[in-house]
């Protein structure tokens, strides 16, 4: 009978999972039709807003592509997790999110090589939050957010290895 209730405001919940693919070109337009077969959604570009001559970017040039899936995506972040054999750094963990990257889509299970894709490697977010995060960023009567409900880096890897069965190693 003593058992210790949870604060509901406190609790963590994964807010969206992001996709992206950087590149130019041709290469882009391959990163694009992978987050389409990736995320069954539709992709945006990206555009440049810096020169960075050595590159050979200009503002304006599209230099990658990002979905972001806020629905029906545990199974997909599942599968992109044992991409990686569910285990990551310690410092791919931020406040409020967790970012990998998957060196090649055919590591992913389920995912067959595509021709017309060839190889190509994709980036990975997971972004936290808890309830009332939206009272900070809505437009009508917006108000003050305290630093306690953003999520700390040891509340997102207790999260990932209760939920998904992750390990996490190093610093």
């Amino acid at each position: 009978m003593t058992e210790e209730k949870i604060n509901p405001m406190q609790k963590v919940k994964i807010e969206k999972v992001v996709l992206n693919v950087g590149a130019i070109g041709d290469e882009l337009d391959k990163g694009f039709r992978l987050l389409k077969l990736l995320s069954n959604g539709k992709p945006a570009k990206m555009k440049s807003k810096k020169r960075i001559p050595t590159l050979n970017v200009r503002p304006g040039l599209e230099v990658g592509a990002v979905v972001t899936l806020r629905k029906n995506f545990p199974e997909l972040l599942k599968k992109l997790l044992i991409a990686e054999n569910n285990t990551f750094r310690k410092k791919q963990v931020s406040e409020n999110n967790f970012s990998f990257g998957i060196k090649e889509y055919i590591e992913i299970p389920g995912m067959e090589y595509q021709r017309d894709i060839g190889i190509m490697g994709l980036d990975v977010t997971v972004v936290f939050k808890r309830t009332g995060r939206r009272v900070g960023l809505r437009k009508i009567k917006r108000g003050k957010v305290s630093k306690r409900q953003r999520v700390s880096p040891s509340e997102i890897i207790k999260f990932m290895e209760e939920n998904f069965q992750t390990k996490f190693i190093g610093k």
